[in-house]
């Protein structure tokens, strides 16, 4: 995988990001790739954030995959800062190929660089291939998690 080059993502990648984000089922009903206005003020605010890190992979001039690292300084676990993973995706073409395992570990290790004591993730309970995924890389479904639409 020497070929492959993760950055941080610019403007110009949104189209391929979002393309992405669309590409499976769940996605499918929560994006919507022909309107790119709100990706692109979300870019914007993410772009001016420090502990945010929204990465492309590139292979060969394409981008090939993405996530989102946050990272969020806490009180609790005697003021542990922890870092949030989001956002994981890997072109169609390039599953299997161990991209995903590049990715999760730039994200570890960059979570280990900003001092951070966790990294965390969610994964929709319907992804059964991502929890497989996550747990062969050493995570553990540890908690419960909730979320409430606005």
């Amino acid at each position: 995988m020497s070929d492959l080059e993760i950055r941080p993502a610019t403007s110009a990648d949104i189209p391929d990001l979002v393309a992405m984000l669309a590409d499976d089922p769940l996605g499918a009903q929560r994006e919507s790739p022909d309107d790119l206005t709100p990706y692109r003020i979300a870019f914007e605010r993410l772009a001016q954030d420090p502990n945010q890190h929204l990465v492309v992979a590139v292979r060969a001039s394409r981008v090939v995959g993405t996530l989102q690292l946050t990272i969020i300084p806490g009180l609790s676990r005697r003021g542990a800062t922890r870092s949030l993973i989001e956002g994981v995706r890997v072109h169609g073409d390039e599953r299997g190929s161990g991209l995903g395992t590049q990715l999760i570990q730039w994200a570890v290790d960059t979570s280990r660089h900003h001092d951070c004591q966790l990294v965390q993730l969610t994964s929709d309970a319907t992804r059964t291939d991502a929890h497989r995924f996550y747990e062969r890389l050493g995570f553990t479904a540890s908690h419960l998690g909730f979320k409430l639409q606005l």
